[in-house]
């Protein structure tokens, strides 16, 4: 992994896939897509712990190589790199959901400063307040973009590998400890809010397993370096495993509310998502070799389609009024949605990555730690 990384198709593919199996759990809010693709749709959520694996092993492998090169880290240019990449189009998203009431998916909402703070994940009335509910996960990133540097530092400070692999099997076995305990504590009292949304899906607390799984990816790859050649010769076995996992993980979320799926469920799946990350990493497997038509655009414009998928969708319901069904309202519903993404990526996005690159040449202008705007899918 180096620090002007290229893009690689195989991760490209795992995005594009992320934010469009999203996009389709998400077309509930239209209707859905029929009995014949709720097969497809009803598990789209877990799109969002492909987002997890992929931020946790792209973002932790630029923390981690500036420690492994320099011995310390900028913490200011990781910021500002975060703050330009993320705040720009979120807050123009932010600003149309919270000064035009009509636009929205639903009706209620939490105060805006619950999402400009990033803390929407933690302190949320879904039932109330669902407009913009998909910022959750971001809200978990951006804990994950404050917190990770500090704890990566203090880590490598300490150069301990007993202590690193502690300090992850506690996450990873806390994580399930504490989601068993309030899935038994809630599913007890039975209290009279949407309480798996609330106490189990959106906080951070609870979310940690994909980003954990991609970090854990990133030090193999950027201090046992060794380890990570000798693997890549089973680039494509780490394939198959990762969708045999993901195959079981549709049976653990058979009853996405359950217990089973709450306490491991979680963390199977975002294993089963890291093989498939450390699968197309690399152009030695086959995943990581495929250049799917189409699929490194949508990778390009996923944080965008994210941002704004609700709004094209509830704008669409309301224009077409029911006049429209089957196949050609679906496919009014994607251009309208990739339109719209296209634009706020090229209008907000783009602009706001040029100017990252151009401020971070003149606080680092021999590169050190500059990447292209393309490097590591945009991150």
């Amino acid at each position: 992994m180096t620090a002007h990384m290229q893009r690689m198709p195989g991760l490209d593919l795992l995005r594009a896939i992320a934010i469009l199996w999203v996009m389709l759990f998400h077309s509930f809010i239209v209707g859905g897509l029929g009995d014949d693709w709720s097969w497809l749709s009803k598990c789209g959520w877990m799109g969002v712990d492909i987002f997890f694996v992929l931020s946790g092993y792209l973002i932790g492998g630029q923390v981690l190589q500036r420690l492994r090169d320099h011995g310390r880290l900028g913490f200011g240019d990781f910021y500002l790199r975060r703050a330009l990449r993320i705040l720009p189009a979120f807050w123009l998203v932010l600003a149309i959901y919270a000064l035009f009431p009509s636009w929205r998916e639903v009706e209620g909402m939490e105060p805006w400063w619950k999402f400009a703070a990033f803390i929407y994940n933690l302190d949320v009335d879904y039932s109330a307040h669902a407009a913009f509910s998909h910022a959750w996960s971001l809200c978990v990133e951006e804990h994950f973009y404050l917190v990770f540097p500090l704890l990566a530092m203090w880590l490598f400070r300490r150069n301990s590998m007993l202590l690193t692999i502690a300090l992850i099997a506690f996450v990873l076995l806390g994580g399930i400890a504490l989601r068993s305990a309030i899935w038994l504590h809630d599913d007890a009292l039975k209290p009279d809010r949407n309480w798996f949304i609330e106490d189990l899906y959106y906080p951070t607390w609870c979310r940690l397993d994909g980003l954990l799984v991609g970090v854990a990816l990133a030090a193999m790859n950027v201090f046992r370096p060794q380890w990570w050649k000798h693997l890549r010769r089973h680039a494509d076995f780490a394939l198959l495993t990762g969708l045999v996992g993901v195959v079981a993980s549709f049976w653990l979320h058979a009853q996405r509310g359950g217990l089973l799926a709450n306490s491991i469920g979680w963390s199977v799946l975002s294993i089963s998502f890291g093989f498939l990350v450390f699968a197309a990493a690399e152009r030695d497997g086959w995943i990581g070799r495929r250049h799917v038509p189409g699929a490194s655009w949508i990778a390009a414009i996923s944080y965008s389609l994210y941002l704004s998928h609700k709004l094209v969708m509830h704008g669409v319901e309301s224009a077409i009024d029911g006049r429209v069904h089957g196949i050609v309202a679906f496919a009014l519903y994607a251009i309208a949605i990739l339109a719209a993404g296209a634009m706020l990526h090229y209008a907000v996005e783009r602009p706001g990555l040029r100017l990252r690159e151009r401020m971070l040449r003149q606080r680092d202008p021999a590169g050190i730690i500059t990447p292209s705007i393309s490097a590591g899918n945009s991150q």
